[in-house]
């Protein structure tokens, strides 16, 4: 039996490489992503704790819904890499179009359905009434932007599976930069912008604002900003499809849909619909919790929150590419590569998340510091963040198994463990320790570190049970 410990010794150097060579535009991609939302976090910190908490809850909110766009990912990329490993490009085509008209037909009415109730549905995890008006401007738009989401987590899923991850990067980079420019003139609005900048090295690029007479709307600013950006990433994946090596060889614009084929992507791909609206929702659980605890340890854990995505989204390039070459893999007939393909995989995402984490912990006060200068927020949110990132190497198990098995077609019982343990474990353990035993802003983050160590080792038992290694996809 393969010990723990030799997962990080690296065996085959030509797969190692060429996992991060897909993985390597995905990990760039998600840490601009990351990056602009630490942009946006940075800005709307300025405008106080309140602002901060209201657009840490809407995040988590909105996210419950449009975290569904995952499993349209998953139901795509899965197919589309085990047809490539088969050389059925036509096919990858035909599971493009099957998830693109389901994300019309789902996104479009979810996305209306939920900006109507956006007061009622807010209300319900916010009390304090100046976080409560900005948290339901914020999320009004992201609601609005739902049925892009969805459109892109489907493209993503295609250009994965396909092993064009660089389409992936481009798109995400573009929007991001975007998402940057429109949120500073939005939120600051022209004028403030102006001022600011004059008279400093960087006056030069006030003329970036100053053709348009942006407003200063705030929150509600970084929340349009947020949506048109969402917007253009859907256009820059969709002009993508017009490649000379991408039309063609697979038929991406043919009007053919294959009822049997869109039965086995939402086959796989419902399990994780139902897993990412529960975890979410969950999330959204968790964070109502520290709001009863209160506004600064709320504002705390938004920002820790979004720091930690500094660490895992590197993991989930790694798993995202990882899951295309466990699909490639296993459609030419090859399990023993798929699984080393895994193995390579750890071995990348603890190098990665190990690193992050050891930098969390050293520099936790001057990462901190860069979101706020709150000194309450800041000496609740240090020692958060160097809590962590001690979690980091048990985080990358859990993701790349995740992944892996995902890529296999494995969904059903990971997800089924996930959310019970994400109900019966962590959200009560949450309320227990934070509320009821007294012990504040580290009851619900002990819950957490809890529920990830347990999940872990579950990952990594039904990985090694290798069931995934005979689904049929």
């Amino acid at each position: 039996m393969t010990s723990f410990f030799s997962i990080l010794i690296p065996r085959d150097k030509k797969l190692f490489k060429h996992i991060f060579t897909l993985a390597t535009p995905v990990i760039i991609s998600n840490l601009s992503r990351v990056l602009m939302g630490i942009v946006d976090l940075v800005m709307v910190g300025h405008l106080g704790a309140s602002a901060l908490a209201a657009v840490g809850m809407a995040g988590m909110v909105t996210w419950t819904a449009m975290s569904l766009g995952i499993a349209l990912r998953t139901g795509t990329q899965t197919v589309v890499s085990r047809r490539l490993g088969e050389k059925k490009y036509n096919q990858c085509g035909i599971a493009l179009r099957n998830m693109q008209l389901f994300s019309l037909l789902l996104g479009i009415p979810i996305s209306f359905i939920c900006y109507y109730f956006t007061t009622p549905i807010i209300s319900f995890f916010i009390s304090d009434s100046d976080t409560l008006w900005q948290c339901i401007e914020y999320a009004k738009f992201n609601f609005l932007g739902i049925y892009f989401i969805y459109a892109s987590f489907v493209f993503q899923g295609f250009y994965t599976g396909i092993e064009k991850t660089k389409v992936h990067m481009k798109a995400v980079l573009a929007s991001n930069i975007l998402n940057v420019y429109l949120n500073v003139g939005l939120i600051f609005g022209s004028k403030h912008i102006i001022d600011t900048l004059e008279g400093t090295y960087f006056s030069m690029f006030s003329n970036l604002w100053s053709f348009y007479n942006f407003p200063m709307l705030g929150v509600k600013g970084a929340a349009i900003g947020t949506f048109i950006a969402s917007i253009w990433l859907f256009i820059h994946y969709f002009l993508y499809l017009f490649k000379s090596d991408i039309i063609s060889k697979y038929e991406v614009f043919k009007m053919t849909l294959s009822k049997k084929m869109f039965k086995r992507q939402i086959e796989i791909g419902y399990p994780i619909a139902i897993q990412e609206t529960l975890v979410m929702f969950s999330f959204t659980i968790f964070y109502k919790i520290i709001g009863i605890i209160g506004v600064l340890e709320l504002a705390a854990t938004q920002i820790i929150f979004r720091i930690m995505h500094a660490s895992f989204m590197p993991a989930l390039g790694v798993g995202q590419a990882c899951a295309t070459l466990v699909g490639k893999f296993l459609g030419e007939k090859n399990p023993d590569k798929a699984e080393q393909s895994i193995y390579e995989s750890l071995r990348g995402s603890f190098y990665i998340m190990g690193s992050v984490g050891m930098f969390f912990i050293v520099f936790s006060h001057h990462i901190i510091g860069i979101f706020t200068n709150d000194s309450s927020v800041i000496e609740i949110a240090v020692p958060g963040l160097r809590f962590v990132g001690l979690l980091q190497f048990v985080d990358a198990i859990c993701f790349t198994l995740w992944f892996a098995l995902t890529g296999s077609g494995d969904t059903k019982i990971p997800a089924i463990v996930d959310v019970l343990t994400h109900w019966i474990l962590f959200i009560p353990a949450c309320y227990i320790l934070g509320i009821t035993l007294g012990f504040g802003f580290w009851g619900p983050w002990i819950a957490f570190g809890l529920h990830l160590t347990f999940f872990a080792g579950f990952i990594f038992w039904r990985f090694r049970l290798g069931y995934w290694k005979t689904i049929e996809v």
